[in-house]
């Protein structure tokens, strides 16, 4: 669907890398000219977003939407079953750079426990409706139960424990691997939904 050159092309030059240049890596934000969409990907294993975040921005770039990239500076490795080995954290500057966008699209892994903690762990502090992007089957119950609001569940007022809430689940899409038009398409159709309803 996309050739390697077109994806390291958008990488490299389709972000407007006004600040860190090259090769986004951990830490890194690369802006947009209109703050709608931030992208928020775990830190990348080697010096590059972890694929497939290129081909979701430049999915959601095709389709005329302002995306910004934000690539933590903490969350590489491989947490315990617990995720008691610190391997995740987001920073007050990382949380504000979120927080000046309409949309966060919150890309995570393939462990059910883990994907919920790590978007509670970002909408607890991130005031903004958010799109997650992941490989393990989740739900939107999945995150109530969590005591993150979301489009269809919503937990009783006493066991909210975030600001932001979860409008959109895209899952099937495996990190590290060649994302399908069919969940490009997927995603665009969610991003453009929850935009939307931000308008009404």
């Amino acid at each position: 669907m996309f050739d390697r050159e077109t994806q390291v092309v958008d990488c490299r030059h389709g972000m407007g890398l006004g600040r860190g240049g090259g090769l986004a890596q951990r830490g890194t934000l690369s802006e947009t000219g209109r703050p709608d969409v931030i992208a928020v990907a775990m830190s990348p294993g080697r010096r590059h977003i972890t694929k497939p975040v290129c081909e979701l921005t430049y999915g959601m770039r095709r389709e005329e939407i302002q995306v910004s990239v934000l690539v933590l500076n903490t969350g590489s490795g491989v947490p315990d079953t617990n995720m008691g080995s610190g391997s995740f954290g987001i920073s007050p500057e990382e949380i504000a750079q979120i927080n000046r966008h309409k949309v966060a699209v919150i890309h995570t892994g393939n462990i059910r426990d883990h994907v919920v903690r790590k978007v509670k762990a970002i909408l607890e502090q991130a005031d903004i409706p958010a799109v997650v992007v992941c490989q393990t089957l989740v739900d939107f119950e999945d995150f109530a139960l969590a005591g993150i609001k979301t489009r269809l569940v919503k937990p009783k007022d006493s066991d909210i424990l975030a600001k932001g809430r979860v409008m959109e689940i895209v899952t099937g899409v495996t990190r590290g691997e060649s994302c399908s038009r069919e969940k490009l398409n997927e995603l665009v159709k969610a991003v453009k939904t929850t935009m939307r309803s931000l308008e009404n």
